[in-house]
């Protein structure tokens, strides 16, 4: 009789300063079964990004970060991961220009809003 092989979610990492809005995207990706990595600045968010052992399918990133805003963050993610791609959040999404590759979701977004757009880059 074979083992079946655990099927792995994918892995999302998450870059909020925001402690609660943070939490807020935490629990509702791992309650959509993703596994999730939680960063709250850049520092922690590059230390995940070069740790090669850390399978990140998508990294979900505010804009308006400390130091390093999100945009600065998503050129250093993609030196370390080429092809990763990038969600944006913002509370000003309609003015944020973005990259290839790179998508965008309005701050405040449904359950329903983040579920589809996560769905849909992962895809």
């Amino acid at each position: 009789m074979s083992v079946p092989t655990p099927v792995t979610s994918p892995t999302i990492l998450v870059v909020e300063d925001d402690t609660i809005v943070r939490m807020l995207i935490v629990d509702v990706l791992e309650e959509l079964e993703y596994t999730v990595l939680e960063a709250d600045g850049c520092g922690q968010a590059l230390e995940f990004l070069r740790n090669d052992k850390l399978p990140i399918a998508l990294m979900m990133t505010d804009v308006g970060l400390p130091i390093m805003d999100g945009r600065e963050l998503a050129k250093q993610a993609r030196i370390e991961r080429p092809q990763l791609p990038v969600l944006f959040a913002s509370g000003y999404a309609e003015s944020i220009d973005v990259p290839e590759g790179m998508s965008v979701i309005g701050k405040p977004f449904s359950i329903d809003q983040l579920r589809d757009k996560v769905k849909k880059i992962l895809s």
